[in-house]
């Protein structure tokens, strides 16, 4: 089975996004279209791709009929709009996390995806790399036992980044970054939905989160701390501690390619890019692109690996974590 791609947004992530998909075979995977607000952008990464198709709007990708799935690369508050707009033309979708700016738009996505019956998944990468579905094997196995503690931190300088910073561009540590630590705590913890969150954080004058602090506490005494921060580089590190041993992702946990499983290291790498890539590890990104291909073969509307109702959940702590913190956006108020 062919899935004709189509790639709306011309950015940094859906340049990483289309090489990743060149590592898959092109009997399976082809991007046909690619559709930018500025005409010229989207020429100009249809040449680099050899991308056979261009359009100036996403209206007009909405309605190419030679396309099975639509991969959003466009930045969070646009998310919902143009969700809504592909999958009322009829088109499955691979959004690009976070889903939407809040648990109101992402439970508006789900619907619309359910109206129109089409796939829709949030673009959760980690999920799908073959390090993180080895932690979900032993983890089935108890391979460590009980899991006490999940203890994750994700931070890099990008101060200076304009879209990590603005409010009106979704700027944040939480919903930027913060969102890979909260997403492998549910992973593990296999999507139960926590009996408490607490959150503290420091915001800067543009009124987002430049760092935040989120401890989640699950029952039979079960615990995870998030760290997060836009300022300082951290270890970047994930750590599974259980009553028998700990699994741990050294640096980068949202892209890994290593695992040590009670000190025992094991590599899983990534290949290599054709042309050079944004972000570290983003051929990685091959993985959430295979999962929709086989959730189609399947004709499934959504990925047991990261469900609507894991989009949602992950959307509600990071509400209420916004919430304590103080980090309130425009989308918040409608």
């Amino acid at each position: 089975m062919l899935i004709r791609w189509g790639i709306c947004s011309a950015g940094k992530i859906s340049h990483d996004f289309t090489v990743a998909l060149k590592t898959l075979s092109h009997q399976h995977h082809q991007v046909v279209a690619v559709a930018a607000r500025d005409l010229k952008r989207a020429q100009e990464f249809a040449r680099t791709h050899d991308i056979p198709r261009v359009h100036g709007s996403y209206e007009e990708l909405a309605k190419d009929q030679e396309i099975d799935v639509v991969y959003v690369g466009a930045i969070h508050p646009h998310h919902l709009r143009l969700g809504v707009l592909f999958m009322n033309a009829g088109k499955n979708i691979l959004c690009e996390k976070p889903l939407a700016m809040n648990l109101r738009e992402v439970q508006e996505l789900i619907s619309t995806a359910k109206r129109n019956n089409v796939f829709l998944m949030e673009a959760v990468w980690t999920r799908f790399f073959p390090a993180s579905l080895e932690i979900s094997r032993l983890l089935s196995e108890s391979a460590v036992g009980e899991v006490k503690m999940v203890r994750v931190d994700f931070g890099v300088p990008i101060l200076q980044t304009p879209r990590a910073v603005q409010k009106d561009l979704g700027g944040g540590a939480l919903l930027d970054i913060g969102i890979y630590c909260v997403q492998f705590v549910l992973m593990v913890y296999n999507g139960e939905k926590p009996l408490c969150v607490q959150a503290t954080g420091v915001c800067l004058d543009t009124g987002v989160d430049e760092g935040m602090i989120v401890t989640l506490k699950f029952s039979g005494n079960r615990m995870a701390v998030c760290i997060v921060t836009m300022a300082v580089e951290l270890q970047n590190e994930a750590v599974i501690a259980g009553t028998k041993g700990t699994i741990k992702i050294p640096a980068h946990m949202w892209c890994p390619t290593s695992l040590m499983v009670n000190g025992v290291e094991t590599q899983y790498p990534v290949p290599e890019p054709a042309l050079p890539l944004n972000f570290l590890n983003s051929t990685g990104l091959r993985y959430e692109a295979e999962e929709v291909r086989q959730c189609l073969l399947k004709g499934l509307k959504e990925s047991s690996r990261m469900s609507h109702a894991d989009s949602a959940l992950l959307a509600e702590i990071m509400d209420e974590a916004r919430r304590q913190v103080g980090v309130v956006y425009s989308q918040d108020n409608q």
